[in-house]
């Protein structure tokens, strides 16, 4: 059976809806690199789910959707999302739209998520 990233990033997705972070952390390969204008650019999986685990105690109701996972090569899949979530502290809405390519290694982890919002 052949790697579908399509399905590797629907399930990367799933573990980060569930706030999964053991299976978040299992996802990324320790040399993984994370670019993102929202984050900026992080390298190494401890760093990115350092990142994570910031995130998602600020924002801990995110609810996001994928609109579309399309195959971009053998190794690297696009998803196309939306996110609503409420700020912890302030209960300030936070709305984004965007993309993200993640691309995988041989071993089925993530080695590169390059994340673009549509709305800044």
């Amino acid at each position: 059976m052949s790697f579908d990233p399509a399905h590797a990033v629907r399930v990367f997705h799933e573990a980060i809806n569930a706030l999964d972070f053991d299976a978040i952390d299992d996802f990324f390969a320790e040399d993984a690199v994370y670019g993102s204008v929202k984050v900026g650019g992080l390298k190494g999986k401890s760093d990115i789910l350092a990142a994570f685990r910031r995130y998602f105690e600020t924002y801990p109701d995110q609810v996001a959707t994928d609109e579309l996972i399309e195959v971009v090569s053998a190794s690297a899949a696009r998803s196309v999302w939306r996110l609503k979530a409420t700020h912890a502290q302030t209960g300030e809405p936070l709305i984004r739209f965007g993309e993200e390519t993640i691309t995988f290694n041989a071993d089925g982890k993530i080695v590169s998520v390059e994340v673009t919002d549509y709305k800044v």
